[in-house]
């Protein structure tokens, strides 16, 4: 998953079908395919669970959901709504969109409904078999809920399906009818002879398949690795050229193509496929999400203007299909639906692939060294400067992902003093676990670690397409003790910077590849980085101010207006910036401001500005030796063979 604000954030063939001259033509497109022959769908079963979508309201952003239960057994059927998705660890509560709830027998005789939660209703009455439908509205077209109107249909499963907690194991099959005959549909469902109707093996698989229905340009080649062939395909529902999507077809295909080289093979797609969903349009909200064969993929940018930043996010995601989808930590297995789900490892999970995501397009060629050490920047200066690892390491910033993972909640928090991104996090230890691991001898890399964790954990799959081992912690510790063959080494490393909080030395460990961390505004006073806004001429501490800034020393808060410096009234932002400009780091000025006890005054120490940037010796002016460029190449440069 990426971070639900920003398109690439910056967050699981798959099958698809597209709508051809014919329904014939489609059907004998699947029936081809050796992989999709070899696992040729069972016929529906008398207990297979049946699923209908519609779309006569699209333009109200609403769909009409039919859900068939047979061989229901005797006594009361609960029926439910998800609280959360896969690749999303917070609370959702997708019921808040279903209304419109009834049910009926199998000769259409309705049967009482009881709502019993915020999220479940029970059906009595039946006498075997229970027709379940309800209004789903659908407004937000991301990884995380469902997006309707009559330009597509984004869905994800658990934010659209409703779903009995006593028939979880049922296959599932499911008819989406399009609005328009001329959309296409892309989905990893497992398709079959109509090209709306797919089955999924059971009901976590049918969770984790994210669905579109819309007017896709489709884009599909061949990758053979770990002696198989299988099938890549980009669905785009865009505004943009045919020619822009297949410039944005061949970046993906150097992704990845350099991404199967870190683990040495693709996963076994369980269909023989895997499918980027992508939706690009002005009425898409930015996210990616991963799941176990294809990923999701919105953004409001477009392949013209972002493409670059939303080829991030296919990295990122990419890279998941190892590392979550199959290299799966216990606490995420199976994945619970009805709860938050709550994790220790997501620095590795989501951080180390926020730290490859970015370093593939590096080896990809698609950025330059110096734009790779640019891009680190975000992760060494939040690690560097933020007062937050006074409160826990990576694994306590893990485990706050149902607080901040798109959760919602309208009291005021701290965490811009006590939170620091499992993402970031993650990434500012991929960095410094890889170049570490890079500068012993014998060496190693992270890549190898990888390896190894898709090895013990990963590759081996179980029928029911999970995964035949999930990890912990420790058992992350003990695939670094087993590759460096050091277990001190990872023992130490493990209780210093992922439980514990201390600050790898970044200069040295970038140095060595020929990247110098500076400071970003050296000689600069500062007197914190705390957000202000102006407001009918009054400057307006925004937030927090952070622990250990010239600001929360002297007792600003959140709230407090700032009416003068050095006697001066600031009345705009650049007022203030403008004030602290013009002295220098230990220099001292009078704040005066208006709180919640009244008016203040206290003189405030200026210090020099923490934050730091990391760019190319030669971006300033300084030649790496060619060990440094050595090092640098063996690092960011293709693996590819």
């Amino acid at each position: 998953m990426t971070p639900i604000a920003s398109t690439r954030t910056l967050p699981r063939a798959t099958g698809f079908v597209a709508t051809l001259a014919s329904a014939l033509t489609t059907a004998l497109m699947f029936a081809t395919a050796p992989e999709l022959h070899a696992q040729a769908p069972a016929p529906q079963t008398a207990n297979t669970i049946t699923y209908d979508i519609s779309f006569p309201r699209a333009v109200h952003r609403e769909g009409e959901v039919t859900v068939r239960f047979r061989a229901v057994p005797v006594g009361p059927l609960r029926v439910r709504m998800s609280r959360s998705s896969p690749g999303r660890y917070a609370l959702h509560e997708f019921a808040k969109n279903v209304y419109s709830v009834k049910a009926v027998d199998a000769a259409g005789r309705p049967l009482r409904v009881t709502r019993v939660s915020p999220h479940d209703w029970t059906v009595t009455g039946h006498t075997g078999e229970v027709v379940f439908s309800y209004t789903l509205y659908a407004d937000r077209a991301d990884g995380t809920y469902a997006g309707i109107d009559d330009t597509r249909a984004h869905l994800n499963i658990p934010a659209t399906f409703a779903w009995s907690p006593s028939l979880m194991t049922r296959p599932i099959q499911v008819t989406f009818h399009r609005p328009d005959p001329s959309w296409k549909i892309a989905t990893q469902l497992q398709p079959t002879s109509d090209p709306e109707t797919f089955r999924a093996p059971n009901f976590q698989y049918f969770m984790d398949s994210p669905t579109h229905l819309g007017a896709l340009d489709i884009r599909e080649w061949p990758v053979t690795s770990g002696g198989r062939t299988q099938t890549v395909r980009l669905a785009v529902n865009h505004t943009g050229t045919a020619e822009q999507v297949t410039a944005y077809t061949d970046l993906t295909k150097r992704v990845v193509n350099e991404m199967a080289a870190v683990f040495g093979e693709l996963p076994a797609f369980d269909y023989g496929t895997y499918t980027f969903i992508a939706c690009y349009r002005s009425n898409c909200a930015g996210d990616g999400m991963e799941h176990r064969n294809s990923t999701s993929l919105t953004s409001g940018g477009s392949l013209a203007q972002a493409q670059l930043q939303l080829l991030g996010t296919v990295s990122h995601e990419f890279f998941h299909a190892w590392n979550v989808e199959r290299i799966r930590p216990k606490t995420l297995e199976p994945f619970d639906f009805t709860e938050a789900n709550f994790s220790s490892e997501l620095w590795l999970a989501e951080g180390f692939t926020n730290y490859y995501g970015v370093l593939v397009i590096a080896r990809a060629g698609i950025i330059t060294p110096g734009q790779y050490a640019q891009r680190l920047t975000g992760a060494v200066n939040t690690l560097t400067t933020s007062p937050a690892r006074n409160y826990g390491g990576a694994v306590a910033m893990s485990q706050q992902a149902p607080f901040v993972d798109a959760a919602v909640s309208i009291d005021p928090n701290n965490r811009t003093n006590t939170f620091i991104s499992y993402y970031t996090y993650g990434e500012a230890l991929g960095i410094a676990l890889d170049l570490t691991l890079r500068a012993r001898t014998p060496q190693v890399t992270l890549d190898d670690f990888m390896r190894e964790m898709w090895k013990r954990f990963g590759k081996n799959q179980t029928a029911d397409l999970a995964p035949a081992k999930a990890y912990t912690v420790a058992d992350a510790e003990a695939v670094l003790a087993d590759v460096t063959g050091d277990e001190a080494f990872a023992k130490d490393f493990f209780a210093r910077y992922v439980v514990g909080s201390e600050l790898p030395d970044y200069s040295a460990l970038l140095a060595r590849a020929g990247f110098l961390v500076r400071k970003s505004a050296e000689g600069r006073a500062w007197m914190g980085d705390s957000p202000l806004s102006a407001f009918e001429g009054e400057v307006i501490v925004a937030g927090p101010t952070q622990i250990g800034s010239p600001m929360n020393d002297i007792g600003l808060s959140a709230g407090d207006r700032i009416l003068t410096i050095d006697g001066k009234t600031v009345a705009t932002q650049q007022d203030v910036r403008s004030a602290v400009e013009a002295k220098k780091p230990g220099e001292q000025v009078r704040v005066t401001w208006r709180g919640r006890a009244g008016e203040k005054s206290a003189m405030m120490t200026l210090r020099a500005n923490p934050r730091v940037d990391v760019v190319a010796f030669e971006d300033a002016g300084m030649t790496p030796t060619a060990a440094q460029l050595a090092f640098r190449a063996a690092w960011v440069g293709s693996k590819q063979k």
